[in-house]
């Protein structure tokens, strides 16, 4: 029996589907299997433990009875201290979306105090997050991509940042958050009229702000599972209701058909599949990801858009689904992605730290 803290929740815009990812997990894991212990991150970053787990995924947090909870930092003595007991986790599952959950910030906590945990690490996920580092990363590692433009802090915004985006790229432009997903914030500019508002949108939600060429195209999504030598999924085709893959997209039922497998030529097919890896493992990824892609229609190129290390996991998201086109449950993928994350601890756990 393998005891499984399942972190869900956190500080984020997407703390909505953090919960609605939990319930997924929740519902996949072998009850045989697991011992299940939850902990919820408040919107404002309150650990605690719900004395009713289904009604804190249904209700939220803040209207479920909970005890508070203390990540007890100690790689001695790891573990989760609720009152006078401490509950010492086999592996943590995050399954948190977005700020404080995918950028690093739980995964350096985890490792400071000791705990396994499921995956990408500190490093990998912090640039996964970070739109305009991811970027660079994929440039270096020669991974053919869009164009695109960083603004900063007071930059950002105002007429400044609309004349340094028309100097760099022609409309229509996405402009979105650097450091948030589930297209929470993200804006599809025409035209300088509606350019200006969707930087104020974006600037909302984060202190730098990417601006991207849009490309006609076809849009793909392609899973990863791994640690030294990953592999991925078949890939699927993202067709959305709307003019392009947005929030309500993702997450209302009968927004957007998803076609799996993806109807490709077979070297277009395979061409995603290397892309998804080589991305993967140019952030030093880890556990299981989920890598975004467009064929464009002019040059039949495929484009890497980005990359998520925690990607959504509802019954509506790409990640499960094509796992399960490609042979793989979602029982046996929980299992994978737990013993993927025991094995890299098991690694760290032996480096020396002697000099």
């Amino acid at each position: 029996m393998v005891r499984l803290a399942l972190i869900f929740g956190g500080r984020s815009a997407e703390h909505e589907i953090s919960l609605a990812s939990a319930r997924f997990v929740v519902g996949a894991l072998d009850p045989g299997e697991y011992e299940l212990v939850p902990i919820g991150l408040s919107r404002e970053g309150r650990w605690v433990r719900p004395h009713d787990l289904q009604a804190a995924l249904r209700d939220g947090l803040e209207a479920t009875p909970c005890d508070d909870v203390e990540l007890v930092v100690d790689p001695a003595g790891p573990g989760l201290r609720v009152g006078d007991e401490l509950i010492t986790p086999d592996v943590v599952f995050p399954i948190l979306h977005g700020t404080f959950g995918e950028d690093g910030t739980i995964q350096g906590l985890l490792e400071c105090a000791g705990l396994a945990y499921t995956g990408a690490g500190v490093a990998a996920s912090a640039v996964g997050m970070d739109k305009e580092l991811m970027k660079a990363v994929f440039a270096a590692a020669g991974l053919p991509q869009t164009q695109y433009l960083a603004l900063r802090d007071g930059e950002r915004t105002g007429p400044g940042a609309v004349a340094a985006v028309e100097a760099c790229l022609a409309y229509p432009v996405f402009v979105k958050p650097c450091n948030l997903g589930s297209s929470v914030g993200m804006t599809k500019a025409h035209d300088r009229g509606e350019l200006a508002p969707a930087l104020e949108l974006a600037a909302r939600y984060d202190r730098k702000v990417i601006v991207e060429a849009a490309v006609d195209g076809r849009e793909f999504e392609c899973s990863v599972l791994g640690n030294e030598h990953p592999r991925a999924s078949v890939p699927g085709e993202v067709v959305p209701a709307n003019e392009f893959y947005d929030y309500e997209a993702k997450y209302t039922d009968g927004m957007m058909a998803f076609t799996i497998p993806a109807i490709l030529e077979p070297g277009q097919t395979e061409q995603v599949r290397e892309l998804a890896v080589r991305a993967y493992t140019a952030i030093d990824c880890a556990g299981y990801a989920r890598c975004d892609f467009f064929l464009e229609r002019a040059t039949g190129r495929v484009l890497v858009n980005e990359i998520n290390t925690i990607p959504g996991m509802t019954a509506m998201s790409a990640f499960p689904r094509l796992w399960e086109a490609s042979g793989l449950g979602n029982r046996e993928l929980l299992d994978e992605i737990v013993r993927l994350a025991l094995q890299r601890h098991a690694v760290r756990r032996d480096l020396s730290t002697a000099h």
